[in-house]
C-alpha cells in the first residue's frame, strides 16, 4: 500500500479532515430537510452506526433555514449541499451549517462564489468543491477526457477560492464510471494540498453499488488517496456507513465493529453455515468494538481460521469446537452455537 497522501488539515465542526487524521466516514440524509424531526431522527441513526459527518440537501430557502433547528439536536456536524442558488449557501451559513458543498457545475460565477466565500471565511466554515461528471460546466473544451474536464473544473474553482484568501477547502471529483473517477483523483492528488473526499457517485443499489464503490474507493485508498469517504447507495444511509467501515477494515485503515470470517459453505460442511453465519452477522451489528469472529463449517480450513480469530467456532456434525485467542476452549452443542459464541464475544 502506498503511503498516505499528505494534505492540509481542516475542521468541520469537531471533526478533523486531512492532515493525517483518520479517514472519515460520512453519509447524506435521505429525508426532506424541511421535515426537521425526521431528519434529526435519521442523523441520530447515522451517528449510532458510526457516521462522522452528514450532508443535508438544501434545495430551497426553507430547507436551508431548517438547518438551524436540526443543528440544535443533531449529534453530528452538518454539511449543507448547495446547488444553483448562491443565496441558499448564505442561508445555510446563517443557520449554522458546519460545512458547505458547492457544485462548480452550477454555481461558478466568480462574484457569487466570492459572496459565499466571504461569509464562510467569517465563520471559519470549510467549503467542499464537489465536482460531478454529470454536471460539468458546458463551456469547457470537449477535446478533453471527462476526467481531465473534472480536474480542470476543480482547479479553476480552487484557484478562485485561493484568490479570495480562502484555504478551508476540500475537493471531490466523482463519476459513476470507476476508471474515470480513479483517473481524476490520481491527476489532482499532487496538484493541490487540500483533503480529498472520495466516492463513486450514483453507484446504485446495494447489490451492485457496494461492489462498484468498493472497487473505486479501495483502489484510491490503496494508492494513498482519500481523507473522507462516502459509499453512495440507493438505500438507507446506514447501509452506506456500514459499507464504508467494511472498506476501511479490509485495508486495515480503521477498525470499528467486528470482522466476521465465515466460509462460503460447500459439500464438506455438516452444518447450515449460510444460516449460521447470517445469524451471527445480525447479532454482531450491535457490537461496536473491533473483534475478529470466525464461523467455519468444515475440518479443512475451519480450525486454522478459528484459531486466528479472537473468537471462533469450527463446526462439525452437531457440534463445534470453540476457540478463543488461538486456544481451543471447549466443544459446544449445535443448539448452543449462537448463544455461546455471542457470550464470548461480549466478554471481550
Amino acid at each position: 500500500m502506498n503511503p498516505r497522501r499528505e494534505s492540509k488539515a481542516i475542521r468541520i465542526g469537531g471533526v478533523t479532515v486531512g492532515g493525517g487524521a483518520p479517514i472519515v466516514v460520512q453519509s447524506m440524509t435521505k429525508t426532506d430537510t424541511r421535515d426537521i424531526m425526521s431528519t434529526i431522527a435519521q442523523i441520530r441513526e447515522l451517528a449510532d452506526c458510526g457516521c462522522e459527518l452528514v450532508r443535508l440537501a438544501a434545495p430551497d430557502a426553507e430547507a436551508a433555514r431548517a438547518i438551524k433547528e436540526i443543528k440544535k439536536s443533531a449529534p453530528l456536524p452538518l454539511i449543507a449541499d448547495i446547488h444553483f442558488d448562491y443565496r441558499l449557501a448564505l442561508a445555510a451559513l446563517e443557520a449554522g451549517a458546519d460545512g458547505l458543498r458547492l457544485n462548480p457545475g452550477n454555481i461558478n460565477e466568480p462574484d457569487k462564489v466570492a459572496v459565499i466565500v466571504r461569509a464562510a471565511k467569517e465563520r471559519g466554515v470549510p467549503i467542499r468543491i464537489g465536482v460531478n461528471a454529470g454536471s460539468l460546466p458546458k463551456t469547457q473544451g470537449q477535446q478533453l477526457s471527462t476526467a481531465q474536464r473534472m480536474v480542470q473544473t476543480a482547479l479553476e474553482q480552487v484557484r478562485l477560492l485561493e484568490s479570495l484568501d480562502f484555504d478551508l477547502i476540500k475537493v471531490s471529483l466523482k463519476a459513476f464510471d470507476v476508471p474515470t473517477t480513479i483517473e481524476a483523483y490520481r491527476d489532482i492528488a499532487d496538484k493541490i494540498p487540500y483533503p480529498l473526499h472520495i466516492g463513486i457517485t450514483e453507484a446504485g443499489t446495494p447489490r451492485a453499488g457496494i461492489i462498484r464503490s468498493t472497487v473505486g474507493i479501495s483502489t484510491l485508498l490503496y494508492l494513498g488517496i482519500g481523507d473522507t469517504i462516502r459509499v453512495s447507495l440507493s438505500a438507507h444511509p446506514r447501509e452506506e456507513v456500514s459499507a464504508g467501515y467494511e472498506i476501511l477494515k479490509s485495508l486495515n485503515l480503521r477498525q470499528r465493529g467486528p470482522v466476521l470470517v465465515s466460509c462460503p459453505a460447500c459439500g464438506r460442511a455438516e452444518v447450515d453455515i449460510i444460516r449460521l453465519a447470517g445469524e451471527v452477522e445480525r447479532e454482531l451489528v450491535r457490537i461496536t468494538k473491533p473483534v475478529k469472529v470466525a464461523v467455519m463449517g468444515c475440518v479443512v480450513n475451519g480450525p486454522g481460521e478459528a484459531r486466528d480469530a479472537d473468537i471462533g467456532i469450527a463446526c462439525g456434525k452437531g457440534k463445534a469446537v470453540l476457540f478463543k485467542k488461538g486456544k481451543q476452549i471447549k466443544t459446544i452443542e449445535e443448539k448452543d452455537f449462537i448463544s455461546v459464541l455471542m457470550s464470548e464475544v461480549e466478554k471481550l
